[in-house]
């Protein structure tokens, strides 16, 4: 029935089928037939009490509820990994510690043929797990790109931005997923809509689409939308702007001065667009806010994934940390501090790009605040529902994938780039 509820509905067609076998329904008795000694008795005693009501049919539980919390805190953390095959480290992080995901970078990339068979040894390690495998990396195009060197490659965002066209932003990010899928994965972390309002940023530059907050929005929802339309998950980033800073994160801890009413008119108005267009993830930055939250990066800032994220702006998809292993945290919080305050301020997934023991030092400190009540068990819950939903939406899968076609891959780079660029 469009536009009704089934929760709403539910009991109203369980009723219905019960009346249609009310015997049968009420405590799972044999149907005796009509006549009977049974069914005289049975009508005698409605007679005295009133029918009997129907009994709602328990539904199977879902995967997560048959997680264990071991299991469900893995489903929280994506893991990096070292070298170009599957190691004993990550076949442990996948089978033993339950990880949800993995994000690949270029160190782990040589070729197609190599690329292909890591992804599908990832993906057969967890084969009996509860829930496939997240397999991502930064995809962004230009510079930020992990794809094999046989690739041709998408330009830089900057480059996108500069077009004008919006239809141009939307191929690229169809173009992208569909060289993802081609790989296996299923993840990209991107589009990047941070608005470049500071041409001495040392970390974002082409990256950004531009320095107007309308293009940014216009042109990132564009690409995240061709992302989706291959079922490939867009990852916006970095909440809540990543554009004005002058530190590099993986290096240090940028502090930015803007206040409220200047987030409001520049660096969250693509991410409030992106929101509003059905965003389904979004990873928040080490960046300090001192006029939001004066404490902690937002990435660890209830101030910043709760009350402005969730709360102020609606958004009801995955909150994902950028990595935990980049020195905005590490010079000043042991990684298992971090990852704790993340998930009490509101983050569904922490990512620990590099380091298997720093991984495992995530995954048991989460444990822990689990075990000490300082992280309430219905946030654990809340998490792994949210990760759920979106893995089916996304018909994530563990399924094998053929060496992709490079040279097909490439003729559609050049037959986008040829009707877009240069006019």
């Amino acid at each position: 029935m469009p536009g009704i509820s089934s929760k709403k509905w539910a009991p109203w067609l369980t009723g219905l089928a019960c009346a249609a076998a009310l015997t049968a329904c009420h405590h799972g008795s044999p149907v005796q037939p009509p006549g009977s000694q049974a069914d005289s008795q049975a009508q005698g005693q409605q007679g005295q009490q009133g029918a009997a009501p129907p009994v709602k049919e328990e539904a199977p539980p879902t995967p997560v509820e048959r997680m264990s919390l071991d299991e469900k805190i893995g489903q929280m953390v994506i893991a990096g990994m070292d070298g170009y095959e599957i190691n004993p480290h990550t076949r442990e992080l996948i089978q033993n510690d339950h990880v949800g995901g993995l994000i690949l970078y270029k160190p782990n990339v040589k070729s197609t043929a190599q690329l292909t068979e890591l992804v599908n040894a990832l993906k057969q390690a967890n084969e009996g797990s509860r829930l496939p495998l997240w397999l991502g990396v930064d995809e962004e195009g230009g510079r930020v790109t992990r794809l094999p060197d046989e690739l041709q490659k998408t330009p830089a965002s900057q480059v996108v931005g500069r077009t004008g066209k919006p239809e141009f932003a939307y191929g690229i990010g169809s173009l992208l997923g569909k060289e993802l899928s081609a790989y296996g994965f299923n993840v990209d972390f991107a589009p990047v809509l941070d608005v470049n309002s500071n041409p001495n940023n040392p970390v974002i530059g082409d990256r950004s689409f531009g320095a107007e907050a309308s293009l940014v929005s216009s042109m990132g929802v564009q690409e995240m939308k061709g992302l989706q339309s291959q079922k490939v998950l867009p990852v916006v980033k970095h909440f809540p702007g990543h554009g004005d800073t002058s530190v590099d994160s993986h290096l240090g801890l940028p502090i930015v001065q803007n206040d409220m009413e200047r987030l409001l008119k520049l660096e969250l108005v693509p991410f409030a667009e992106a929101f509003g267009q059905q965003a389904d993830a979004v990873m928040v930055a080490h960046i300090l806010l001192p006029k939001l939250d004066p404490d902690v990066p937002a990435s660890m800032s209830k101030e910043v994934m709760t009350n402005l994220l969730r709360k102020e702006m609606g958004f009801e998809g995955v909150i994902m940390t950028d990595d935990m292993t980049m020195g905005a945290i590490e010079q000043h919080y042991t990684i298992e501090e971090a990852a704790v305050k993340s998930v009490q301020s509101g983050a569904n997934v922490i990512m620990v790009g590099h380091d298997y023991d720093k991984a495992v030092a995530v995954i048991g400190a989460i444990r822990r605040a689990v075990d000490d009540k300082r992280i309430p068990a219905e946030l654990i819950d809340d998490s792994v529902n949210r990760i759920y939903k979106l893995k089916q939406k996304y018909q994530v899968n563990d399924h094998p994938v053929a060496v992709p076609d490079t040279q097909a891959l490439n003729a559609s780079v050049k037959e986008l780039l040829a009707a877009y660029q240069h006019k």
